[in-house]
């Protein structure tokens, strides 16, 4: 008798479970709907928090699982942020642009309205008229179905050519690099449509909502939750089975898989645009929250703090990539927030807000050479989840490929 999904991934229902009462407990400090101990700026940290964690476990399912380390992802997440801000901006300004002109002599034109909307948005670069780009934007709906498009067919287009080229390795990771560089180089010009370095602004601001930010940013909260909640899930549905196993495979050794007849080049597409996908919806939900986005944000820099952050908290378990962006994402805020008081060291004054970064990529080089499980290790260790007294050497490069383990999945 098959059992089910739940039953047969118990650190899914934990997951899910501490995952609500998160969210319920902090819905009851909140400002918006509780005592007020949690402050609306700190609701939406959490908020962006539980984005960050999102797409760190799309990161883990491409690079944990399948074994591609993909330096591109957070260009994906970007796509997803402006998607949705062209819209959160358009219909702002649109509403500006309505009641500043409600009391005019003459009532404008649908037409007098338009150019009065771009002239706001694209004064700032020198424009009145808008991109083509922007075609869509007076539609929630269709910029919603864009979010996932847009992410998901440059991932399609892009994986197509590499995977069919049988590009791997670093090769790929500098190619995805090469591919956010391109992006980011783009959105900087003034007449990529989209603002330039000016990016999109005021994106907190919900249009035709007249809650306060302490409401709002609750519902970005939830909304965020939500998603996390149910891209776990989706991860690790599709990380359990058989569908996991070929993956896990193609991790460890590409070449024997292919020699057993799987279409290795199908599965790592597969994996890459869902992957995408996660990250644009991460993304759409994150820049409402944060207010703001421009194209410093999709910059492979980017890309690399992800990476990071799946190591530290462990590549190869979902819960360790959430675990990992969670914990650098509020250690991030706490030393850049100025509420590290600085030291003075032999003379020298360590400014935390500079020096953050360098501790950042001091703990991915101590976590690559001491504890290459991550803080997802520790989780195994506190819950007993070790690994299985196998015979035989690992099947795969990586040490511990446990292909007993999963042959029985």
């Amino acid at each position: 008798m098959r059992t089910s999904y739940f039953v047969r991934n118990p650190s899914v229902v934990i997951f899910l479970a501490v995952l609500l009462l998160f969210t319920l407990g902090v819905t009851a400090l909140s400002d918006g709907a509780g005592n007020g101990a949690i402050s609306t700026s700190f609701i939406k940290t959490l908020g962006k928090t539980l984005c960050l964690c999102l797409i760190a476990v799309a990161m883990d399912l491409i690079w944990g699982y399948t074994g591609i380390l993909s330096l591109g992802h957070f260009a994906f997440f970007g796509l997803g942020g402006y998607m949705v801000g062209m819209w959160l901006m358009y219909e702002r300004t649109r509403d500006i642009v309505i009641t500043s002109l409600a009391n005019a002599p003459i009532p404008p034109t649908e037409q007098e309205v338009v150019d009065a909307i771009g002239t706001q948005i694209f004064g700032v670069v020198g424009s009145s008229e808008f991109p083509l780009v922007w075609a869509f934007a007076d539609s929630l709906v269709l910029q919603l179905a864009l979010v996932v498009l847009v992410p998901g067919l440059l991932a399609l287009v892009f994986g197509w050519l590499a995977f069919r080229s049988r590009v791997t390795g670093v090769y790929l990771s500098i190619l995805t690099q090469a591919m956010t560089l391109a992006l980011a180089l783009y959105l900087f010009q003034n007449d990529s449509g989209l603002r330039g370095n000016n990016g999109l602004s005021g994106l907190q601001n919900l249009p035709g909502v007249s809650a306060p930010q302490s409401v709002v940013s609750l519902w970005f909260f939830w909304a965020s939750a939500l998603a996390l909640g149910l891209g776990y899930m989706l991860a690790s549905w599709v990380v359990s089975g058989k569908f996991g196993s070929v993956i896990r495979g193609i991790r460890d050794d590409e070449a024997r898989v292919r020699f057993l007849g799987y279409p290795v080049e199908a599965f790592k597409l597969f994996v890459f645009v869902l992957t995408a996908v996660l990250a644009g919806i991460a993304g759409a939900l994150y820049y409402p929250q944060a207010g703001i986005i421009n194209p410093a944000e999709v910059a492979p820099i980017a890309s690399i703090y992800l990476a990071v952050w799946v190591a530290i908290g462990g590549r190869g378990r979902l819960y360790g990539a959430v675990i990992g962006a969670a914990f650098v994402s509020l250690i991030s805020t706490w030393f850049t927030g100025g509420q590290v008081p600085s030291v003075n060291l032999l003379g020298y004054r360590v400014d935390w807000v500079e020096w953050w970064q360098v501790i950042l990529g001091l703990s991915f080089v101590l976590v690559t050479l001491f504890a290459p499980k991550g803080i997802g290790g520790l989780v195994d260790l506190v819950t007993g989840r070790l690994a299985p007294n196998r015979h035989g050497a690992d099947y795969g490069p990586d040490q511990g490929a446990l292909m007993e383990e999963e042959g029985r999945k």
